[in-house]
């Protein structure tokens, strides 16, 4: 199928959701050669890859992905990385709040690729162990509300592409498919882009994956956050519908920032970050981690709008709840 299936790409045409799932097949059980691979992702980074193609290269690894249960409005919040801003760890950072808020996540991600710190990396640093098997992961998630799930552990399959994608050295369409691959099959999600145009295509993508509730985000400053040093570009999936709309900080109740108040370091800088942000520390960081942390709680199901869901937030850090949730899940995960 993958021969074919270059054939046509080349020529920029698209490819069913069939032909795509055909191809990804090839790749994911051995049967495609690393020029076949190479090929076929480069030739679909440069026609574009549509809402069809990305659904059904996603349904394969969601297939393939080794899964974990979890509790109903469990969320995931994971970026596509990417935008080479060397922020700090903003989405593992509220992913920790939003837990302490008493909604399950189920967080997905790796070590670093753009950046010089991945969420893997940084959760390392904190103390807490990242490459528990998937009935460990459960049971953490299960007694604390939050899982980490290591990308490598869980995507056996994704071993056939590693080669081709690091010689070839481009963003590919694997880059946008670690997000929409929770092996917990989270149906909450709020999943940052490193591109404007991305934030619809990826709500209706979620929503074919049978997502119930997501905010698919891209900051105008950049970020694949909601951002606090600009506007922040925003298409919401509900029950498969898609509403996109911008916020400013300002709108939130929060001052714009510079970008340069975001700036992260190594794993152990951002887990001291981290530390400081849970511990109280006010300031633009704090700001940000509120904000995703809001939407997250939205898609949820704890919250109903930003104004609800942000006061939520902040009083998870200000009660020391969220800095007790880190210190649990450390004590949790270590033990497993």
């Amino acid at each position: 199928m993958i021969k074919e299936a270059i054939n046509l790409l080349v020529q920029g045409k698209n490819l069913t959701e069939n032909e795509m799932t055909g191809s990804m097949r090839d790749i994911m059980e051995g049967n495609a050669t690393d020029a076949q691979i190479a090929s076929f992702l480069t030739a679909l980074r440069i026609k574009g890859e549509t809402v069809e193609e990305i659904t059904g290269a996603a349904k394969v690894m969601r297939e393939k992905v080794m899964k974990i249960k979890a509790p109903a409005h469990t969320v995931d919040t994971c970026g596509t990385g990417g935008d080479m801003s060397h922020t700090f760890n903003i989405s593992t950072t509220s992913a920790l709040v939003v837990a302490a808020c008493g909604v399950p996540v189920a967080k997905h991600g790796n070590r670093s690729v753009s950046s010089k710190c991945g969420s893997a990396d940084v959760l390392e640093a904190l103390g807490i162990k990242i490459d528990l098997e998937p009935q460990k992961v459960e049971k953490c998630l299960e007694a604390t509300g939050f899982g980490f799930m290591f990308a490598p552990l869980f995507h056996p399959a994704m071993k056939y592409a590693v080669g081709p994608r690091r010689e070839m050295g481009i963003r590919t369409i694997f880059n946008i498919l670690g997000p929409l691959t929770n092996p917990a099959g989270a149906e909450r999600q709020v999943m940052g882009v490193f591109h404007d145009r991305l934030t619809e295509k990826l709500a209706q993508v979620l929503a074919n994956l049978g997502v119930k509730h997501a905010f698919v985000v891209h900051g105008e400053d950049g970020l694949d956050e909601i951002t606090n040093t600009d506007r922040t570009k925003i298409s919401e999936m509900k029950d498969g519908r898609v509403n996109t709309f911008f916020i400013a900080p300002e709108d939130l109740g929060f001052k714009r920032a510079e970008k340069t108040a975001l700036s992260g370091g190594d794993a152990t800088e951002n887990a001291k970050i981290t530390i400081d942000i849970l511990g109280g520390l006010k300031g633009p960081k704090r700001d940000i981690v509120i904000m995703n942390s809001a939407a997250a709680l939205i898609t949820g199901d704890r919250a109903e709008g930003l104004p609800d869901a942000i006061k939520i937030a902040a009083e998870a850090i200000d009660s020391g709840a969220a800095l007790k949730k880190l210190k649990e899940v450390k004590t949790i995960s270590s033990s497993l």
